[in-house]
């Protein structure tokens, strides 16, 4: 079974929302390096397959195409990318796959399949979904140093309790922090 993980930009005070529905636009623009993306392609894997919701496929598929080829860019366009849609026949940035109606077993069917580690990033709304129903294996946080106060948050309002165990911990010279968790199961406290 391949790994699920769960990578994005936040804010010091958890906000994710970034680009063009985002009050404060590409607020994690500045903060971003050549260096930076060579870690984070190396989080991911190297190659790597995404799972995306569908208003992120849409915005990524007018902009990774696009791009001039570089290893960032080609992976994102060779990807398969599993999106979770009502529409899947009007999918065009390929290769892709329709997660399906039953977006919990979908995900577990392409979990389930051969082929490279799974990235879910910019998709918002599946995060909390994600570790809910016990589907994410990994967490990948760009935590940049910001506070914004407002926005679209990394975990939804009622997201399940989970302990997370640190993997690996990165600074760079743009103040951005990459922390590396490995779900743990349940939260653990001290009765």
């Amino acid at each position: 079974m391949r790994i699920l993980r769960i990578a994005e930009h936040i804010s010091l005070d958890g906000v994710i929302q970034v680009g063009e529905d985002s009050p404060y636009g590409d607020w994690s623009g500045p903060y971003r390096t050549p260096e930076g993306r060579d870690a984070v392609l190396a989080a991911y894997g190297g190659r790597f397959d995404l799972l995306l919701g569908r208003r992120t496929y849409d915005f990524f598929s007018k902009f990774w195409p696009k791009m001039p080829s570089s290893p960032m860019a080609d992976a994102m366009n060779g990807a398969k990318k599993y999106v979770v849609t009502h529409r899947p026949e009007s999918l065009e940035w390929g290769p892709f796959e329709g997660v399906g109606p039953d977006i919990v077993e979908g995900i577990r069917r392409a979990k389930s399949q051969d082929g490279p580690n799974l990235v879910l990033t910019g998709s918002m709304s599946l995060t909390s979904f994600l570790l809910e129903h016990g589907l994410a294996d990994e967490m990948l946080l760009l935590v940049d140093p910001v506070l914004l106060g407002k926005g679209k948050r990394i975990f939804a309002e009622g997201a399940p309790p989970r302990s997370f165990e640190l993997v690996s911990t990165r600074a760079f010279p743009t103040g951005v922090m990459m922390n590396a968790y490995k779900a743990a199961g349940p939260l653990r406290n001290r009765p």
